[in-house]
């Protein structure tokens, strides 16, 4: 049920290269493009120029990153969206429910997860409970129809709408600041289902930016990026291969 969908970018691995060397009046050029099963091309860079981004990166020269950007839209639950509305310099725009009253959808956990033993937060295990979580949802829907049916304002009926309402929403930002995200969220200590959005969103930014996105995630490859399908793996590491290529 969470969904996280490429919207739009700006901008390349060159582009990175290109706003840093401004500073000596230089400007490069790509060896030449590639693309796969019809992702965006992407630039192949010269040796000089992956190690420009990898020192940038190694660094804390930031700058330079944030003249590429993307954008995504995301369905996820409203604990989630709360837990990463809180990041700095990345542009939300959300649904609102002020104007929008059509019937909410709820989110459902495949498996309940158990208090974490050694954390004030965080889960570990699996839980077992007997609560009715069908009739839970019935009673917030109905109740949330009534109101409306009753003349009451959409602003004031979704307040007694869970926290397990699906929301959706754009999330835009530049480079630099997906991967301040990405490095905080994607770590295995993060909360599964907001991990969930940064995984997918990861997974995104190494198809469009593979050599600066492989450089600002600090060293993590491929595969601990999780959730990844085989197909997104492969994917992910073929572009990084011809990347490579000298």
């Amino acid at each position: 049920m969470i969904e996280v969908t490429y919207k739009d970018h700006m901008g390349s691995d060159l582009t990175v290269v290109n706003a840093a060397r401004v500073s000596f009046g230089k400007e490069k050029e790509a060896l030449g493009f590639t693309g796969i099963d019809g992702d965006p091309m992407i630039p192949v860079l010269h040796d000089t120029d992956k190690n420009l981004i990898r020192y940038l990166a190694e660094h804390k020269h930031m700058s330079p990153f944030g003249h590429a950007f993307a954008s995504f839209h995301v369905k996820a639950p409203m604990f989630v969206a709360r837990q990463l509305v809180k990041h700095k310099f990345l542009r939300w725009n959300e649904i609102s429910r002020r104007y929008v009253d059509s019937d909410p959808e709820f989110y459902r956990a495949s498996h309940w997860r158990g208090r974490s033993v050694d954390a004030k937060q965080g889960s570990s295990g699996v839980a077992r409970t007997e609560t009715d979580i069908d009739f839970l949802e019935y009673t917030c829907l109905r109740s949330y129809k009534e109101l409306l049916e009753d003349g009451v304002c959409p602003e004031q009926a979704r307040s007694i709408l869970p926290i397990s309402t699906m929301t959706e929403f754009w999330w835009s930002g530049s480079l630099d600041a997906w991967a301040d995200m990405c490095n905080l969220r994607c770590s295995s200590d993060t909360q599964a289902e907001t991990r969930i959005v940064a995984n997918k969103i990861a997974v995104e930014m190494w198809k469009l930016f593979p050599v600066a996105w492989e450089a600002l995630l600090r060293g993590r490859t491929f595969s601990k990026i999780l959730p990844m399908s085989d197909v997104e793996i492969g994917r992910a590491a073929e572009r990084a291969r011809i990347n490579s290529r000298t």
